[in-house]
């Protein structure tokens, strides 16, 4: 049985219908003298502000559509005035113009509020935006114009795409596909930047975009980096699952051959350019030593966590976002 808690918010599921029964008479005996326990049942929910649509057979869907139009309809409207934008994000995403004049206090706290709700959405139903969000975030305390306009380009992008949804989809290969990119010193401090998704079948439901918390000498080390990010959330998932019944294979896909084989072979494939590096970042070759994750190359036209490491446009944005909200058709094509 899996219980999601917010507060005194509960989703329950489980594959037999009468599990969910028993925990629902467990509740109203354990809670219905302090107040009235509501339920609802059925293939459709509201939660967190998103609705999760189990419907369609092998399928869920997640629509956050109404959370994105209020915060399209909460934004000044001059400021989403102007030509339609195809991306949320421009060239110089990732770059800092310190020089750029600091937002007044009014404007300032309005960056912070609606960051703050991108990031929200980006989460819970809108993982295309994750790298303009993983940018904005770090630059709340002390916003400028420049980063006001690239508030700005994610919030037209969203007024263009408010009613897209992300669809999940399991195939029976029972395999949890990860795939795992950096993109070297591309911050200002010369930090490299961490991109991680995976899909079980169609969409990617868990996408990761941030900025590397170390520095690293070279590209091979920032991929290193970047694959021991990503060791938490594939070691907790393949748990996760296996507690619901479901033995999947985790196979971490890189495009990078020499960060492949510091994790396939650990000290052995550590030369003079890596001797350096953190004996931490060989957990993943003792975790595949153990069967715990096999790792795999993906050429990086089709490694889709490219995406969450750079502002990317044209068609590689394109095929990459509707991979991962599995959408059939673009609606900024």
């Amino acid at each position: 049985m899996t219980v999601s808690w917010h507060v005194d918010d509960l989703k329950v599921s489980h594959k037999d219908s009468k599990a969910v029964d028993e925990f629902l008479e467990w509740v109203w005996k354990t809670y219905g003298t302090i107040g009235k326990v509501k339920e609802r049942c059925g293939k459709i929910h509201d939660y967190l502000g998103m609705k999760l649509d189990y419907t369609h057979k092998g399928k869920v869907i997640i629509d956050i559509i109404e959370y994105a139009e209020s915060m399209v309809k909460s934004f000044p409207e001059k400021d989403l005035q102007g030509i339609k934008v195809k991306t949320p994000w421009n060239d110089n995403l990732l770059k800092v113009k310190d020089k750029a004049p600091k937002l007044p206090r009014l404007k300032a706290e309005r960056f912070h509020t609606v960051t703050a709700k991108g990031l929200f959405l980006c989460k819970h139903g809108r993982p295309d935006i994750s790298p303009a969000i993983a940018y904005l975030t770090t630059r709340v305390r002390n916003p400028n114009e420049d980063d006001w306009e690239k508030l700005m380009r994610m919030m037209h992008y969203l007024k263009h795409t408010k009613n897209d949804r992300l669809t999940l989809e399991a195939d029976e290969s029972m395999v949890a596909n990860w795939h795992v990119d950096a993109s070297f010193a591309v911050h200002p401090d010369m930090r490299s930047h961490t991109g991680i998704s995976v899909t079980f079948g169609k969409g990617f439901r868990i996408n990761i975009s941030r900025k590397q918390s170390i520095n690293t000498q070279s590209s091979t080390e920032a991929e290193l980096v970047a694959a021991d990010d990503a060791m938490g959330p594939i070691l907790w998932t393949k748990h996760f699952l296996a507690e619901q019944g479901y033995d999947y294979k985790q196979v971490l896909n890189q495009d990078n051959r020499s960060a492949m084989l510091l994790e396939s072979n650990g000290r052995k494939s550590a030369g003079k350019c890596s001797c350096h590096i953190n004996i931490r970042y060989f957990f993943i070759n003792d975790m595949k030593e153990k069967g715990q994750l096999s790792i795999r190359y993906c050429p990086t036209d089709k490694l889709v966590a490219d995406y969450m490491t750079k502002p990317l446009h044209g068609s590689k944005f394109k095929e990459f976002r509707q991979q991962i909200m599995n959408l059939s058709t673009s609606t900024i094509g």
